[in-house]
């Protein structure tokens, strides 16, 4: 018999606390980089682990170009 977990789901807030990054950084991504959530519980905003690894990545990207251009390139 095969059992389903719900899924996990993180809201921004949570999501800045596991990338190590203040909270209106990922506000900024989620909004610039038009990520849209998962879910919505009440009012808030519910991203999977996919929406999570995006903006990861994204948050890598604008630090790598910001490094790039504080080095001179």
């Amino acid at each position: 018999m095969m059992t389903s977990h719900p899924p996990f789901l993180d809201t921004s807030g949570r999501v800045a606390a596991k990338l190590g990054v203040p909270v209106h950084r990922v506000q900024y991504v989620l909004k610039s980089r038009q990520i849209v959530p998962s879910a919505f519980a009440g009012r808030l905003r519910l991203f999977n682990r996919a929406a999570v690894a995006r903006i990861r990545h994204e948050l890598n990207a604008i630090d790598a170009r910001r490094e790039g251009v504080n080095d001179g390139r």
